[in-house]
């Protein structure tokens, strides 16, 4: 095991009519003006918006409202909340909404405590020393955002996605209900769900060996979320099942479920040019398509630990022929998001092989070289995996 520290501040506030408690629970807090950041006319058309500002209300914290996220969110409308935090003397930022929402909340409290452009802290991954308190209305179980240190951010103007993650971005308090994600549609609530199952693969794959007590945590993880997702998938009102995968989803990337690891994260990064290159390109669906092309290419560097998720999460009994039983988890991995009806192929996002080329400077950018653990890869690695997965 690994040296580690690991802080999860994040107090949860779980179950039915939560988000009813966000004024008690804010106020109790100190908070006196608030920023209510969401996404698109959902939010508004559902009432969410209107039971938090009336709760907000009813506890005497007063609010100013800015929507607008959109999926793979964007810098400037961080900007913009900044400015507008500052502007209007916000003392916490309340995210209401999924992980494009939250990692958008998160810029603009880094913006609001910081005189200069908040794209300074994704560009050059300087350290934060002040951001404004994060509340959390979850309503998009997959990021794993309500809990994490992390937030990704599209700069459209450069033609980068990149990430920034530091415990001062931890929210203080989230609040889920289940209930919400009811009406999620069935390829959001697939694209989430595969979107926690990859940050469960990141920190699975990686170049350490045994950690017990993290490994069978994970792979616990890993199996519940099998189990519960087709049910989600068939019974969208099922509150259990709903229950299950929202509570899993903030377990999988607050951290606890890597502790001891150093994690790969290489996937991620593949993935997030695919979004940088069409912000219309949903992360879990990209996902989806790379995690196999990955796995196919860097198992010979551990096959025993494909064998092992295999038999453990998919029950396949090896064989003794390595790379059949290796093979077999991998298509196991593959048919499990097929299933949800996510993507095979980086041809069915619109992605072809000439753009792999356009994707290569940004990622030597952002992830360096080599990068990853379980095997460092070099852009020529890079190519080669987006070429498997076309």
């Amino acid at each position: 095991m690994e040296d580690f520290e690991f802080e999860s501040p994040t107090h949860f506030v779980f179950g039915r009519h939560a988000e009813s408690k966000v004024g008690e629970q804010l106020a109790a807090r100190g908070a006196k003006r608030v920023l209510v950041h969401f996404g698109g006319k959902s939010a508004l058309e559902s009432g969410l918006i209107d039971r938090v500002s009336a709760s907000l209300d009813a506890s005497g914290v007063s609010s100013v409202m800015l929507g607008g996220v959109r999926p793979n969110p964007q810098i400037n409308l961080a900007r913009e909340g900044a400015a507008l935090a500052k502007r209007e003397g916000v003392d916490w930022v309340l995210a209401v909404g999924g992980g494009s929402v939250i990692d958008s909340a998160k810029a603009i409290a880094l913006g609001a405590c910081y005189d200069g452009d908040v794209w300074d802290f994704y560009a050059t991954k300087q350290d934060a020393t002040a951001a404004l308190p994060i509340a959390v209305v979850l309503t998009i179980p997959a990021a794993g955002s309500e809990a994490s240190m992390n937030s990704v951010l599209s700069n459209d103007d450069e033609g980068r996605k990149t990430g920034y993650g530091r415990d001062i971005l931890r929210p203080r308090i989230s609040f889920m209900n289940p209930e919400l994600t009811f009406t999620l549609p069935p390829y959001q609530s697939a694209a989430g769900m595969t979107d926690m199952y990859a940050h469960l693969l990141e920190r699975f794959f990686d170049d350490r060996g045994n950690v017990p007590v993290t490994d069978n945590l994970n792979l616990s993880l890993m199996k519940t979320i099998r189990a519960e997702a087709p049910r989600v998938m068939a019974e969208p009102d099922n509150y259990d099942a709903r229950a299950n995968i929202m509570w899993a989803g903030m377990l999988c990337h607050n951290g606890i479920a890597g502790a001891g690891r150093h994690a790969d994260w290489a996937t991620h990064g593949l993935e997030h040019e695919l979004s940088a290159l069409d912000p219309q390109i949903t992360h879990g669906a990209g996902l989806a398509v790379l995690f196999p092309a990955w796995m196919e290419y860097v198992y010979p560097n551990n096959p025993a630990r494909f064998i092992q998720y295999g038999a453990e999460v998919f029950g396949l009994t090896p064989t003794g022929d390595v790379n059949a039983d290796v093979y077999n988890a991998i298509d196991e991995t593959r048919a499990f998001f097929a299933s949800l009806g996510m993507p095979t192929s980086l041809e069915e996002l619109g992605v072809h092989e000439e753009d792999i080329e356009r994707m290569i400077p940004t990622l030597h950018e952002n992830k360096g070289e080599p990068f990853g653990s379980f095997m460092q890869l070099t852009m020529d690695d890079a190519r080669e995996i987006y070429k498997l997965a076309l």
